[in-house]
């Protein structure tokens, strides 16, 4: 039996804690005070100094994962599903393994949709200089010359990135389910143009910069006794710092800051920025929207924005599970009227496919999904 750092530093603890319960009204108090500084031990930083170094390899080969001929993801030499418990009871090590796997899978998708999609990856916001943030979206070589009819695709929120649904499904099903692929494929089959949106990506991490820390005894106008013993503060004081520090951080994990992308900070700023820039310049005369999750949130705030053009181009919207209120978000009378007409919110049911489902808001049509409306809505067709 293996006994942990984490369980070490507590069992003198513990130890003491039985022995004084067994005690009167003094041992009592101290019960309490020992108590109360259980409470504020934090077990996950101590569990930290337990971890193997967070240092996971940078592509599926290196995971020894590979995606087989049906698009699931297999180990290379078992041939098993991915194993989310790769180390037993070190849960924070496990989800940090599967965040950098599912890096990796952001970028094989994206790949996916330029090599076998044949779609082009377009930086926003159009006018960026070369060194702000920048996102970018995908289109299909006629997505804005289209004389007919387009097509433009939102997920949801969460860890995704365009080209996704979810990553829970790419992962422990197969790229089928969890990608758009299968949707962008049938729309250009169909002769459609094709958008596909990137609305959770809104920021770049960048490092923190190192503060300094300036010395006491870089005021020279101080006499020399009282500058040394504020040197000999500052470096004790430095020392406990450093020893916290190490603690805190024992895998030494590099602190980020957030630079937000121009015009483009929330799904909701994307979905409006990429209608103005693109979809409101296409040519097709009838434009179709598929929106999971949040994406039809995004959707409902840019007809709650663009109104009158989204009316003008919009022919139909097809919503999954979507997670709009036209109430919080005030949409309009003339915008639920609108919605009743041209949009319906496929949404999980155990009902037949199709079966109308209640809802207690005044907007779209609910109907039944049936097992998941991620795989389910292609099977009903792509708008005329």
């Amino acid at each position: 039996m293996s006994i942990s750092l984490s369980s070490l530093i507590l069992l003198p603890i513990w130890i003491n804690m039985s022995q004084i319960q067994q005690g009167g009204p003094d041992e009592k108090e101290k019960t309490t005070a020992l108590k109360d500084l259980l409470s504020r031990i934090d077990l996950d930083e101590l569990m930290k100094k337990d971890e193997p170094p967070l240092d996971f390899p940078d592509t599926l080969e290196g995971f020894e994962y590979a995606f087989n001929e049906k698009g699931q993801l297999r180990h290379i030499k078992t041939g098993e599903p991915f194993v989310f418990n790769y180390r037993e009871d070190l849960h924070r090590w496990n989800q940090k393994r599967y965040e950098a796997l599912g890096e990796i899978i952001t970028k094989y998708v994206y790949d996916l949709l330029e090599k076998d999609c044949n779609l082009k990856k377009i930086f926003i916001p159009v006018d960026a200089t070369e060194s702000e943030p920048k996102s970018f979206i995908f289109m299909s070589e006629d997505a804005l010359t289209n004389p007919q009819k387009l097509m433009v695709l939102i997920h949801g929120s969460g860890v995704v990135r365009a080209g996704q649904w979810a990553r829970k499904l790419i992962i422990n099903e197969d790229l089928d389910s969890g990608t758009q692929i299968p949707f962008i494929k049938r729309a250009m089959d169909e002769g459609y143009g094709v958008i596909v949106l990137n609305p959770n990506e809104n920021c770049i991490e960048v490092e923190k910069p190192k503060t300094h820390v300036q010395s006491s005894s870089d005021s020279s106008d101080e006499p020399v006794e009282k500058r040394e013993r504020k040197d000999k503060v500052f470096k004790e004081t430095k020392k406990r710092r450093d020893f916290y520090e190490k603690y805190r951080n024992p895998q030494r994990e590099k602190e980020m800051m957030q630079l937000y992308i121009r015009e483009n900070g929330s799904p909701e700023e994307h979905t409006v920025y990429v209608w103005d820039h693109f979809i409101a310049k296409s040519a097709a005369e009838n434009v179709f929207f598929v929106a999971h999750s949040y994406g039809g949130l995004a959707f409902v705030e840019l007809m709650i924005q663009r109104e009158a053009d989204v009316k003008s181009k919009v022919t139909a919207v097809a919503l999954t599970d979507s997670v709009h209120n036209v109430w919080h978000q005030e949409a309009g009378k003339t915008i639920r009227e609108w919605m009743r007409e041209n949009c319906c919110n496929w949404v999980s049911s155990s009902e037949p496919l199709d079966t109308s489902v209640e809802s207690m808001l005044p907007d779209c049509p609910r109907v039944s999904a049936e097992e998941c409306c991620r795989t389910r809505v292609k099977h009903q067709g792509l708008g005329s």
